[in-house]
């Protein structure tokens, strides 16, 4: 009789430890994710007393392979359509915990005694919620109906696709053990090549292939048809330098948008339920239970910040989008936990070989904590409201209904959101990528130059001025049109108080709609003077004055492209010039006050871009 393989039986073992603990949770009413993981330490070799895994190597396919599948099967319920409506909540929500929680977590590392990459992973691991354990969440709490559950749906779909970003970047920001500007705007063009020649090609040829072939498809035909479309496009990820877990996501979004979708899903759930399981448990093997002791204090740290940092930034954001207090608080208590992205992520640190062996268990015991802390942080979600109520003074409990009230979205509000979202990120990529680039040819090309005819201090400082001064207009470009229309308003439009006099006077109703006409048009005007014509600047102005709720919103945009500017100067002033920090402050607030001055600035941009789209229609003239 021939022995079983090795493979055989640590399959063995991991199937039986994880049928009898997830039995046993299901019992107690508790995530099978955490039922895995315990599997995991149970199977791993830090427990003598019990049958271990022996072929741990092996494990490692199978663990793999079952990260593309949790991937593809996400990708599954992604969809473009899903993404192009999660709404302005879920976009502000999310952006704000992925990065505030992102800066945090990186800081927090940082007063730990954490070198820097891994205070980096742990920012990006604790970033973001937990998909699978929220949806249990509310199914067994049978909340899945309730009004906020689609807002935190949709902070999960904006968060999986900040994961996979993530998952992109993360390799070169490791490696290379710093912020490397040309090596991150190579692979980000990368990417984006990449997604563009697959999604076009994917949408185009696989719906119409899978309309083709749909009389021959049965369950079969469509599992087989199915995971070759997957593997293939984990093969051609891989083959481009991405990870393995990008290309099964992108195959997934592509399948999302076919019409036999919900059978796939159907199809694929036993394979994706079963390599899951073994990614989850194959993630508890490498936790030795006696790091839950000897990390005690960073594993309380971290759950702190997670938990009241998810919860606090969450709220903030829901409530800067017009969300009630009562809305803000459910769906900020329904994300304090880490998601199945730490465990990829922490993987992925690991098989680089650029994160302490410490930081996988530690970053499993906040995740494991934060989990069984869900069910009843969603539960403790409406005495905390009552309780902040009672707190609260009457004049905030009336200025947060109001902000409320005077926030609810109408369906062509929610439109000019959409185009101001979609311009907004569109516009951003676009110009970090030529600052980028910018910064690369001042570095290869500049530099060089400038060497060969001055000395060293001269040199750095001409070099630091000849590529500020050339990155000017597009600096001025990303941080956006809008910091002169303050300045524009003081100087050309009338008092503000003529509009609130003329409402609150006894005038006849078409003297007041009259009087709002002139001062319509005025306003108009001044915006023609200044150059705004742009449907997508027309459209922030709207906002801006429609309604004083939208204004923090438009604020934390410009905000964050404020940062983006203030990064770039001093990425240029620490790498041609000097490492001091207060030279470094002080060039950073120069270079914002001549910015933010500059009409003369915005004029060169204006004629780079209009040049450029004269080139781009054959020189025709643009009306």
């Amino acid at each position: 009789m021939h022995e079983l393989h090795s493979l055989l039986i640590d399959l063995t073992l991991i199937s039986v430890y994880a049928a009898i603990i997830t039995l046993i949770f299901k019992k107690l009413k508790q995530p099978t994710v955490l039922g895995y993981i315990l599997a995991g330490i149970f199977a791993g070799p830090f427990l003598a007393f019990l049958p271990t895994v022996t072929e741990k190597e092996n494990l490692t396919i199978w663990a793999d392979i079952g990260v593309i599948f949790l991937l593809f099967g996400l990708g599954l319920e992604f969809s473009f359509k899903k993404m192009m409506n999660v709404g302005k909540a879920a976009i502000i929500t999310a952006t704000s915990n992925v990065f505030f929680l992102l800066f945090l977590g990186y800081n927090v590392g940082l007063l730990l005694g954490w070198p820097t990459s891994d205070s980096f992973f742990l920012g990006s691991m604790i970033s973001m919620s937990s998909t699978t354990i929220i949806i249990k969440a509310f199914e067994d709490l049978n909340i899945k109906k309730q009004p906020f559950t689609n807002l935190v749906f949709g902070v999960l779909v904006v968060e999986d696709l900040v994961g996979i970003l993530l998952l992109v970047l993360l390799p070169t920001v490791a490696l290379s053990n710093a912020i490397n500007g040309t090596a991150l705007v190579l692979s980000a063009l990368k990417l984006m090549f990449f997604l563009v020649l697959c999604f076009v090609t994917g949408i185009y040829l696989i719906p119409t292939f899978f309309k083709k072939i749909q009389n021959y498809l049965n369950d079969e035909i469509l599992l087989l048809v199915t995971v070759a479309l997957c593997f293939t496009m984990v093969w051609l990820a891989t083959s481009f330098g991405f990870s393995s877990a990008l290309g099964a996501f992108i195959m997934g979004s592509i399948l999302a948008e076919t019409g036999v979708v919900e059978r796939i899903e159907k199809t694929v759930k036993p394979l994706k339920d079963f390599f899951g399981a073994v990614f989850f448990v194959s993630v508890g093997m490498m936790v030795n239970p006696v790091m839950f002791m000897q990390y005690a204090y960073p594993i309380l740290v971290i759950t702190l910040i997670v938990i009241f940092g998810q919860i606090f930034f969450s709220c903030m954001g829901f409530l800067i989008s017009g969300q009630s207090l009562k809305t803000a608080i459910q769906g900020g208590f329904s994300l304090a936990q880490v998601g199945e992205f730490a465990f990829i992520i922490a993987s992925l640190g690991m098989s680089l070989g650029v994160i302490n062996e410490r930081v996988y268990p530690i970053i499993i015991a906040v995740s494991v904590i934060t989990t069984f802390l869900t069910p009843m942080m969603i539960k403790s979600a409406m005495p905390t409201y009552r309780l902040i109520a009672r707190i609260l003074p009457e004049k905030w409990l009336l200025f947060l209904e109001q902000n409320t009230q005077n926030n609810q979205t109408t369906k062509q509000e929610e439109r000019l959101w959409n185009i101001v979202f979609k311009n907004y990120f569109i516009r951003l990529i676009l110009f970090v990528m030529i600052n980028y680039a910018l910064i690369g040819c001042g570095k290869y090309l500049i530099k060089p130059i400038v060497y060969l005819f001055l000395p060293n201090v001269p040199a750095r400082i001409m070099v630091t001025l000849l590529t500020l001064i050339i990155m000017a207009p597009f600096l001025k470009a990303l941080l956006g049109w809008e910091t002169l229309l303050p300045h524009a308003l003081r100087e050309k439009m009338p008092n503000a108080f003529v509009i609130k006099e003329v409402l609150f006077s006894k005038w006849k109703k078409h003297q007041i709609v009259q009087k709002v006409e002139e001062t319509i048009t005025e306003k108009a005007n001044i915006l023609t003077m200044f150059g705004f014509h742009d449907r997508l600047e027309k459209i922030y102005y709207r906002l801006w004055t429609e309604k004083k709720t939208n204004r923090p919103i438009l604020i934390l945009l410009t905000s964050f492209r404020l940062l983006m500017v203030c990064f770039f100067v001093m990425t240029v002033v620490h790498q041609f010039l000097t490492e001091n920090p207060k030279v470094i402050s002080v060039l950073v607030i120069l270079s914002l006050i001549i910015l933010t001055r500059s009409k003369w600035l915005f004029t060169q941009y204006n004629k780079i871009e209009t040049q450029f789209f004269d080139n781009l229609n054959g020189g025709e003239i643009k009306e």
